[in-house]
């Protein structure tokens, strides 16, 4: 299948990085270039509009944009794991998130608001408050951090706590919801100035009054684990998605680190660094690393997109075993992959000016993105020993 993303256009959104980067400026002229290019509505069904591409396919090409512009490849891919969402739930026979399809491919832009200051449960709890409106929708006050896309993002997915007391339900619920950016009621603050993927501009927002109606309340489900297709969507395709943009990285370190072997040369020997057994060793590990990373990419990709119309490929719970652990992964192997890079490179890579240098910054917020390393250990350990008393 033709990439929706030519080579020329990969070359231009590569150019801009390093200036993205330096300037701390949202990827404005890249977003409207893969727009234009219909690559954020790749995952939509033809049927509604889309490119028709599966999570495998998508996923490939979130590696290759990741290797050109890396902090554009991360926010767009917030936007790609609600489409993502949608897909699973059409495939499995849920209209649910078909309108989110339709406005995905029509150019709506969708950001992910449900990351919280100090809130390590993620899907499973939250801080922000949710306040029914006596309607079936609710209004949203808290706090989301790493809000990427927050320039341009036109719907934002939320997650928040009901604790009401509805009716004859007496337990609280945490409802997923969607809020547009013409409805107000939120602050965007521009507080991002990190080391790296700073074209993202994934900024903090402050939400005091954003409105859901009661058609853009898509769940209320009880804190805690929970298998609703709905969650379970967004945890594989976010986790898929995320190990794609970091394996993605890597490929670029690679790439480079066999570049810059054959260009120095050593004083000592007088031979290109390709010829130095220890840097040959290097590269030689890299590329193993990332031949297994992309393997296991490839293996569970391939299983989602299939498990659609093929029930013996559905893990069920134990999607969330694999995904959790291939994001931890890919993420650990991407760090280090591209600090054997900069060892085989040299001293160059320590000033702003080089690409490779950026990449190393780049590669570190993998880290900070669930599933973290213990979450993940966690979840792969009540798989195996159930829970904890």
């Amino acid at each position: 299948m033709t990439p929706l993303l030519s080579d020329e256009l990969l070359a231009t959104l590569r150019e801009r990085a390093a200036d993205y980067d330096r300037d701390n400026a949202f990827f404005a002229e890249d977003l409207a270039d893969l727009q234009a290019a219909g690559y954020l509505g790749a995952m939509v069904p033809t049927a509604l509009g889309g490119a028709g591409r599966t999570l495998r396919e998508t996923a490939r090409e979130q590696a290759r944009l990741s290797a050109h512009a890396p902090a554009t490849a991360l926010a767009v891919n917030m936007h790609h794991v609600w489409v993502g969402v949608g897909r699973y739930l059409h495939e499995r026979g849920d209209s649910s998130l078909d309108w989110l399809l339709a406005e995905a491919a029509s150019g709506e832009i969708f950001g992910f608001g449900y990351s919280e200051p100090g809130n390590d449960l993620v899907l499973l709890g939250s801080r922000t408050e949710a306040r029914p409106d006596g309607a079936g929708g609710y209004s949203f006050h808290g706090r989301k951090i790493f809000t990427s896309n927050s320039p341009a993002w036109t719907r934002l997915g939320v997650l928040g706590l009901d604790s009401s007391k509805n009716g004859r339900r007496a337990e609280p619920r945490l409802v997923h919801a969607f809020v547009t950016r013409d409805g107000g009621g939120f602050e965007i603050l521009d507080d991002w100035d990190t080391i790296g993927m700073r074209a993202s501009q994934s900024r903090s927002t402050l939400l005091d009054g954003a409105h859901a109606p009661a058609d853009r309340v898509l769940r209320l489900l009880p804190p805690g684990p929970s298998l609703d297709p709905y969650v379970l969507g967004i945890f594989t395709s976010f986790e898929v998605l995320l190990s794609a943009v970091y394996a993605g990285i890597a490929d670029r370190a690679l790439e480079l680190a066999v570049e810059a072997a054959g260009r120095r040369t050593s004083m000592k020997t007088g031979k290109k660094y390709a010829q130095d057994p220890d840097v040959r060793r290097r590269i030689a590990d890299m590329a193993l690393a990332q031949d297994s990373v992309w393997l296991q990419i490839d293996g569970i990709t391939r299983d989602l997109d299939a498990s659609a119309s093929d029930s013996t490929l559905d893990r069920g719970a134990g999607w969330f075993r694999a995904t959790a652990g291939l994001k931890v992964r890919v993420t650990e192997t991407a760090r280090e992959v591209v600090d054997q890079a900069v060892r085989v490179s040299g001293g160059s890579t320590y000033f702003n000016g080089s690409e490779l240098g950026r990449l190393y910054r780049d590669v570190l917020a993998g880290i900070f993105h669930p599933s973290s390393d213990d979450s993940a250990h966690a979840t792969v350990a009540q798989s195996l020993l159930g829970p904890l008393d």
